[in-house]
């Protein structure tokens, strides 16, 4: 049980208590008045305060990066358009579900039905009020056969969204979604200002934290905080915030060391023991649902063959990759999407171990004693891609498989290279619920799906433990899912990495972070403050 004195403490951190009241209430539980005194001051040392510019360096952003939240794919982007929109609800740093644009939500019909009530007064940056009106066109946006949005799939059961008075929005299901107020969390979901019924997402206008006041994109985005936020309490102390894409690792290492920069992502894990040392920087590591993946195309030869595919994934040495690429910063991966942490992870899935002479059995059976394919990488897919591509090889060589590593441009990689090319490196943020991610990349026909693999069964488990309020009932589908894409799938996921990231000391930061994304879930520019 939490201590009444930590409650106190996190009360006169936050703003809810005044400094006297915290006085007389510690004092009233037995400690002196000087030891009262001392704890208040540093409780408000510590506390949150406002003001500054925040200046952060992403391993992340090309050229081609738009403003159109449904084609958003990279960290970059997901930390900006989470920084100046809103959302109908959001995920907190515990991994719970938060009210955001909307301030309440209920379910009804087994959760076919929901309905949302919006915050009241809450406007976007140009004053306009946020109606039911602007999140019927935000989430159109991401429907129709036109549509070319990521988050296309996650609504695929939405059968109809309309108003019911000015401040309430009620969606209607085909079938039954008891994780559905999660999918209104997607980075690719703001509620963005409508005109003439269509969303109108070029402008840049939002209704979050903070204002985007310049895009430039694959180099920086500026933003300044909007004073008109409903949640200014707890979230934008910094006045304005510098969002710079810097994909070198030693360029946004550099800047990190000589206060540049003031935090940056992905930090080069091979030269980390150095930036640990270095005066006034943090490192912080987080476990999360991060995963380095290779995906093979399922559609294109040879990886159409379930046999080669068998044989590609035990042809790569995940403890290897972890021990050299991610210097520890990580745990091996079976070749599936979910991560330990999440809800129905599939603990009872015998772990696929390196060997050589089981994927040289698998490309027998394929009908090959030997194959030549090639790998796609660059550091935009994840920092160390190229050197993995490369260990893969070495260890792929011993069952007969020659791996050509290809080195490939940074710029463009999402949009020239990945879910282009037949063979490529790939990172995944992961998502909050194990439906947000099968749902996104591996559901038949879905935009995001990179492996193109089909699977009826899966699509059928999918639809059928979304709409299952049983728990059990719903683990044991998850858990199959799991196993059919370990199976059968062209996924080969050896490793989920945890998230790295390095601090100046005078970056004040809360006691725990988000692990659903990278950098505090990819809102520390409305969650962090200068010290």
């Amino acid at each position: 049980m939490k201590h009444p004195l930590e409650s106190l403490k996190t009360r006169l951190a936050t703003g809810s208590m005044s400094r006297r009241q915290f006085m007389r209430s510690v004092v009233a539980t037995g400690i002196s008045a000087a030891a009262a005194s001392s704890v208040a001051d540093q409780v408000m040392a510590a506390a949150p305060k406002r003001g500054g510019t925040i200046r952060i360096g992403k391993g992340h952003g090309q050229t081609t990066d738009t403003m159109n939240p449904g084609t958003a794919e990279n960290g970059y982007m997901v930390n900006l358009l989470q920084s100046f929109h809103g959302y109908m609800t959001e995920v907190a740093p515990d991994g719970s579900l938060v009210p955001g644009v909307a301030e309440s939500w209920e379910a009804a019909d087994g959760g076919k039905t929901w309905v949302f009530d919006l915050r009241k007064d809450f406007t976007f940056h140009n004053g306009k009020t946020v109606s039911p009106e602007d999140v019927i066109a935000s989430i159109n946006h991401h429907r129709g056969e036109d549509s070319t949005s990521a988050a296309k799939p996650l609504l695929s059961s939405l059968a109809d969204v309309r108003a019911d008075g000015p401040g309430r929005v009620v969606f209607e299901l085909t079938s039954g979604n008891a994780d559905f107020p999660f999918t209104l969390s997607d980075y690719h979901i703001p509620v963005g200002m409508s005109e003439d019924g269509k969303v109108d997402w070029k402008t840049g206008v939002g209704c979050g934290a903070y204002k985007l006041d310049n895009f430039e994109p694959g180099i920086r985005a500026d933003l300044s905080r909007n004073d008109d936020h409903w949640d200014l309490e707890n979230r934008a102390f910094f006045d304005s915030a510098e969002l710079l894409a810097i994909i070198d690792a030693n360029a946004r290492q550099s800047g990190l060391l000589t206060g540049d920069l003031d935090a940056i992502d992905k930090l080069d894990l091979k030269t980390i023991e150095r930036i640990k040392k270095a005066p006034g920087i943090k490192v912080h590591s987080v476990p999360g649902t991060q995963h380095f993946t290779f995906e093979m195309m399922c559609t294109s030869d040879p990886y159409t063959d379930r046999n080669l595919r068998l044989a590609l994934k035990y042809a790569i040495n995940r403890q290897e990759l972890v021990d050299k690429i991610l210097f520890g910063y990580g745990v091996v991966g079976n070749d599936h999407p979910i991560g330990q942490g999440q809800r129905f992870f599939n603990k009872d899935l015998p772990q696929r171990e390196y060997d050589p002479d089981k994927a040289r059995f698998h490309l027998k059976e394929a009908g090959l004693d030997k194959v030549k394919i090639e790998l796609s990488a660059a550091d935009a897919a994840f920092a160390g891609a190229v050197d993995a591509a490369v260990l893969y090889q070495n260890s792929a060589a011993k069952a007969g498989i020659e791996i050509v590593p290809v080195r490939e441009p940074n710029d463009g990689y999402w949009t020239d290279v990945w879910n282009v090319k037949p063979f490529t490196a790939v990172y995944w943020g992961g998502r909050p619920v194990e439906d947000l991610m099968f749902s996104t990349a591996y559901e038949s026909g879905v935009p995001w799906n990179g492996t193109r693999w089909s699977n009826a069964r899966f699509d059928e488990l999918l639809v059928t433990a979304r709409a299952e309020l049983d728990e059990e009932k719903r683990r044991q589908m998850y858990y199959e899912m799991q196993e059919l894409v370990n199976m059968d799938g062209g996924l080969i996921a050896p490793m989920f990495a945890s998230y790295v990231f390095g601090t100046r000391d005078n970056v004040g930061l809360p006691e725990g972070f988000a692990s659903n994304w990278d950098m505090d879930g990819e809102r520390c520019i409305e969650r962090w403050w200068f010290t």
